[in-house]
């Protein structure tokens, strides 16, 4: 390889290497969401199975801060919605916000939500 052969291929990696740097980014960033978004799931079924065998809302908001990670249950919204008829459905709805690239551009709004639902038990 010449020094001509050199310097083009510098200038071939000096092109390339923002758009790799980006996609990794992305890709990072779509982990993170995927994750919180699981997170969320996972707590709002834990919280509808509080709600569903508890008559006290409480115990379900409880439930779901527990499950959640602090950093991330301190930006969560819980609504319990929980009849007193044994049958009907009670229903767990989750709302979080979340910045997409805070790191780089201070982020993108992004609300995350989810909402489980179960009959009442007792």
């Amino acid at each position: 390889m010449n020094g001509a052969e050199r310097g083009s291929a510098s200038v071939e990696f000096a092109l390339v290497i923002p758009a790799v740097l980006l996609v990794l980014l992305a890709l990072v960033e779509v982990a993170v969401v995927a994750r919180a978004q699981i997170e969320l799931v996972a707590a709002a079924r834990h919280g509808v199975r509080v709600a569903a065998t508890n008559p006290a809302p409480e115990a379900a908001v409880d439930a779901v801060h527990r499950v959640l990670p602090d950093e991330f249950a301190a930006r969560v919204v819980v609504t319990v919605d929980r009849p007193a008829v044994v049958g009907r459905d009670a229903v767990v709805r989750l709302s979080a916000d979340h910045r997409l690239l805070a790191a780089v551009f201070g982020g993108i709004p992004l609300e995350l939500s989810a909402r489980a639902v179960m009959r009442v038990e007792r």
